[in-house]
């Protein structure tokens, strides 16, 4: 991963809004256009004051926790596409817009922006790429960066940056679109984006397979679905907590999202039948497990090689049994895992953090103030530093949600 491993933030997440809320937001800047978020930057730069940048605020409490004095910059009127290209499978809008809206303009042309992060369709498209946010669909249809063609932002300094283009095939360069996305906003306010688009499938159906107790079933298991001739567009394993919540059964299950014309389809299931029984399911249960994290509870990720999935999941089932109401799920072709705890013991979770930090790839999304310093600080390496300052010299965009220390 280019920008996001060297700011410290693993690009496989929930949908988090520039990450966490200060105990009080000062006062508001409400700019309406590019110009006007210009001018709200270089007076806060003027003045030494920090800047909150929100939009929808529905994750207003993710991530480490940003300075109590910054002034809010809110995006909300920075909304609305701006140019759509079917011919050449592009779309132009404004941050603030939403993925529901983009969804709604693109749907009748057989196009679509799969992008689906955890959370509400009403989530924006700018805080999506800022902060790199993704769900199922990642694994075959492509990260946010990889999504993005071009972004218009404005820097700590309050200069307007344009990266990319607005087609397909764009001039060879330094890589500012893919450094910016998954900054968490750290280098600029992103003020429109430009993102791929991918034609709709002709069909698609979802499939559960139910998933076995034993590790060592549970990993051929795995394995064989990563082998055989099938081309999900998604792969989700759920805890039987979280299968519940979407109405996916009462056990823990493997989603497969399949995809194509009818005559793949029903190859694709052919070939899942020889694994042993499975089930039909709606294709709302993609949107059911969307919404299905309870907003205001504890989160992180872990990662690894898809090859050790089965042994992170047992991992998960274990940590699990000492949290109430736990739930969790895994990304079947990317290796990645997230846990939600709705009623956390702060103690108990920085010592279950500290312990799984040990062996896996942690990234904590929304977490107690006192559960933090069990992961390690991110942003503070000399690179990390040098591109912060060279885009925000003083530190006054989302200060804190990367960079610690001094």
């Amino acid at each position: 991963m280019s920008n996001g491993r060297m700011m410290g933030i693993d690009a496989n997440g929930a949908k988090l809004l520039l990450g966490g809320a200060p105990a009080s937001l000062g006062a508001t800047d409400q700019p309406a256009t590019t110009a006007h978020v210009v001018d709200a930057v270089r007076d806060a730069a003027s003045s030494g004051t920090p800047i909150r940048i929100t939009a929808g605020c529905g994750w207003l409490d993710a991530g480490r926790p940003t300075d109590p004095s910054a002034r809010q910059l809110d995006l909300r009127a920075l909304r609305g596409i701006v140019e759509y290209n079917p011919g050449d499978l592009t779309l132009t809008a404004r941050a603030a817009t939403t993925l529901a809206e983009i969804d709604e303009a693109t749907r009748a042309h057989g196009q679509w922006l799969p992008l689906d992060p955890f959370g509400v369709e009403s989530d924006t498209i700018g805080a999506t790429l800022a902060t790199a946010s993704c769900g199922p669909l990642a694994s075959s249809l492509g990260l946010p960066r990889d999504l993005a063609l071009g972004l218009e932002f404005v820097d700590g300094r309050g200069t307007v940056l344009r990266a990319g283009g607005k087609v397909v095939k764009n001039v060879a360069g330094f890589d500012l679109v893919r450094l910016t996305v998954g900054a968490w906003g750290t280098l600029g306010v992103i003020t429109e984006v430009t993102v791929r688009l991918r034609a709709r499938p002709e069909g698609a159906v979802t499939i559960a397979l139910e998933l076995p107790s034993d590790g060592a079933t549970l990993a051929t298991l795995l394995r064989s679905l990563r082998t055989l001739p099938l081309t999900p567009i998604a792969g989700e394993l759920l805890s039987a907590s979280l299968a519940a919540r979407t109405g996916a059964g009462n056990r823990e299950v493997v989603l497969l999202r399949l995809a194509g014309n009818a005559t793949s389809l029903e190859a694709q299931r052919a070939q899942l039948a020889a694994l042993g029984s499975d089930r039909e399911l709606p294709e709302s249960v993609w949107d059911s497990l969307r919404r299905a994290l309870p907003a205001a509870s504890a989160s992180f990720r872990l990662s690894q090689r898809t090859s050790r999935l089965a042994e992170l999941w047992k991992e998960l089932r274990s940590a699990s049994r000492d949290f109430d109401g736990a739930l969790f799920h895994a990304s079947l072709e990317r290796g990645v895992a997230r846990c939600v705890l709705p009623t956390p013991d702060a103690n108990a979770l920085s010592g279950t953090l500290g312990d799984m930090s040990k062996r896996w790839s942690v990234i904590g999304e929304r977490l107690p103030a006192s559960a933090w310093p069990a992961l390690a600080p991110v942003g503070r390496d000399r690179l990390s530093r040098g591109v912060r300052a060279a885009f925000d010299p003083h530190a006054l965009l989302n200060r804190g949600i990367l960079i610690t220390g001094s």
